[in-house]
């Protein structure tokens, strides 16, 4: 039986990077500010209760002001919106620079244009090496009338959308 050894940071990146994911951005609203972060680790975690969740590294500077309002948005992107996806991921500029957006029920910033949304309370929290896994649970959420629209998409480090309908 072969040796198992630790992968490499860059081989795993590379593996996981052959998983296609959506891309959405996680928002929150606290003492006048809206924050927001662009983020690929979100999933479904149950139905009843219906909880989601996401992951965020553990340094990020967002994060902290998002657990201290305990709610936030998850907004799923949607094809047309790669420069919102963009604006978030980047550190240290104004993220929300021409960004049209409104309040959720709970209070959290809901980014035009979006596939739809979420409106969610922080349920748990969990460290998980250098990340955090953050579980929601879902309030209120929103299905726009999207019937053309695609998601946003991410496989092997680059946006991508999704083949025509009924093509396998």
């Amino acid at each position: 039986m072969p040796t198992l050894s630790r992968p490499c940071a860059a081989s795993f990146r590379e593996a996981l990077g052959h998983y296609a994911s959506g891309i959405t951005v996680i928002t929150s609203h606290i003492d006048g500010e809206p924050i927001g972060f662009t983020c690929q680790s979100f999933y479904s975690v149950s139905m009843s209760p219906p909880l989601v969740s996401f992951s965020v590294m553990a340094s990020s500077a967002s994060y902290p002001k998002i657990r201290q309002a305990g709610r936030f948005a998850v907004n799923i992107l949607s094809g047309e919106q790669v420069k919102i996806s963009n604006q978030f991921a980047r550190r240290g500029t104004d993220k929300w620079h021409d960004v049209d957006w409104q309040a959720s029920p709970l209070g959290n910033p809901i980014i035009a244009g979006s596939l739809h949304w979420l409106d969610c309370e922080i349920h748990a929290e969990h460290t998980a090496g250098d990340h955090l896994i953050v579980i929601g649970e879902v309030k209120a959420l929103n299905l726009q009338e999207t019937a053309a629209a695609q998601p946003l998409l991410y496989f092997k480090g680059q946006y991508c959308n999704l083949a025509a309908p009924g093509v396998v």
